[in-house]
């Protein structure tokens, strides 16, 4: 009987594996083309896959589009949310936030720079699934900015002054329009300026990040 079981193993792993794949590719077309670019024939030529085989994965293109949003997401945790989380004071935790958004910017890990910068401007008066995805994880990134400024001032690393929401709107205003620059432009003069602007709110970053 156990051996019966390891090749339905192996297939639902390879079909997981390719499943990613072909979304970390649909993440990456996305910042080029947009959620409503993101057509199963464009995808499947990305992908090297057939357009049957990606109608196996995705019922609609809802459906693929959601489930980009969540890979997208899932890679944002990943590389810019938990290692900050993971160090050890506040006023550290929020300076490496904003160094990992502006660091996997300047790495150009995405052709078309933050996924999240790009969809939520595509979407954001278009009612739906989609905008309420969207909507939610950006309100989340926001609180953790919020919350983790709130915490260096309570614990005497940062004066009472601006309130946390206010700080949060102004550090989110300055990782966007970094982005939206150095898409535009390729210069990374606008990630230094935007590194610039947050050092005068925060101080200088921590000498070291993970």
């Amino acid at each position: 009987m156990g051996s019966l079981g390891r090749p339905e193993r192996r297939v639902r792993s390879d079909g997981a594996r390719s499943r990613m794949a072909i979304l970390d590719a649909a993440v990456a077309l996305t910042t080029v083309v947009g959620l409503e670019g993101l057509s199963i024939g464009r995808l499947a030529d990305r992908a090297g896959i057939s357009k049957s085989g990606l109608y196996a994965h995705f019922g609609s293109k809802e459906e693929l589009q959601l489930a980009t949003i969540d890979n997208a997401s899932e890679a944002f945790l990943r590389d810019i949310v938990r290692p900050a989380l993971a160090r050890p004071e506040p006023l550290m935790r929020l300076n490496t936030l904003c160094h990992n958004f502006l660091s996997r910017l300047e790495d150009d890990v995405l052709p078309g720079g933050c996924f999240f910068v790009s969809v939520n401007a595509e979407f954001d008066t278009r009612p739906g699934a989609v905008r309420d995805r969207l909507r939610d994880l950006h309100s989340t990134w926001l609180r953790t900015l919020e919350t983790e400024y709130a915490a260096a001032q309570k614990a005497g690393l940062l004066s009472a002054d601006p309130p946390p929401e206010h700080a949060a709107f102004e550090l989110n205003a300055y990782l966007h329009m970094a982005n939206n620059m150095y898409v535009l432009y390729r210069d990374a003069a606008f990630i230094e300026l935007a590194r610039r602007s947050i050092a005068n709110r925060l101080g200088p970053p921590p000498r070291s990040h993970p």
